[in-house]
């Protein structure tokens, strides 16, 4: 796929009266075609040039850090009641932790954070130490990356935002299609057809 056929998508895109209010995210959706979601099913993290938005990130740490909001060890034993949990979770969209507290983690509070998709993962979000520069470097990483689960046979990822400008969301959504293609079982013979459209607008079919 071409850069000038997403850019191309993104101008007509635009030529929609879609102005609102807040900062619109640009979706990419990706129908898929021949692909078995019982047997198929993937999820895989990919970084994109430029950062989507500021995630609201907390992390499950060994002590207070100035870098994170923080949930310490010693703090683990107030959670004990589900809904609490499930407050603390909807607080947050994303969880990071220390290595060593992974188990306890899990014990803790893997009921909720497994089933809302927010385990802290090993492909992001696991942490050797706990000193500022390396949560930073970590939050940074996190900020500029999406999260795509294959479940159905349709793919819906917000790539970028409406004040993007047309280069930054087109290299954005390059960087989310080669990716998604690479991982695919049958590459591009998995793909139906592409949109894309803005949080509040109609979708445009990439040409492909």
């Amino acid at each position: 796929m071409s850069e000038k056929k997403f850019l191309e998508a993104v101008k007509k895109l635009r030529e929609e009266k879609t102005e609102r209010k807040f900062d619109q995210t640009l979706d990419l959706i990706v129908n898929l075609k021949n692909f078995d979601i019982r047997r198929e099913a993937f999820s895989i993290f990919i970084e994109v040039p430029n950062k989507i938005k500021e995630k609201r990130i907390a992390g499950f740490l060994e002590k207070e850090s100035k870098a994170v909001d923080t949930i310490v060890k010693d703090n683990f034993a107030k959670y004990k009641e589900k809904k609490d949990i499930k407050k603390l979770v909807k607080n947050y969209d994303f969880f990071i932790a220390n290595a060593k507290l992974m188990p306890l983690v899990a014990t803790s509070f893997g009921r909720v954070l497994g089933p809302a998709g927010k385990m802290p993962s090993p492909q992001l979000g696991i942490l050797v130490n706990e000193d500022e520069k390396t949560i930073n470097a970590l939050k940074q990483k996190i900020n500029s990356t999406v999260r795509i689960k294959v479940k159905e046979p349709s793919i819906k990822i917000g790539a970028a935002r409406q004040s993007n400008s047309d280069e930054e969301i087109v290299r954005n959504i390059m960087a989310v299609y080669n990716k998604l293609v690479e991982t695919l079982p049958k590459k591009k013979d998995n793909i139906r057809n592409i949109k894309i459209k803005f949080t509040m607008g109609k979708p445009v079919l990439v040409e492909i």
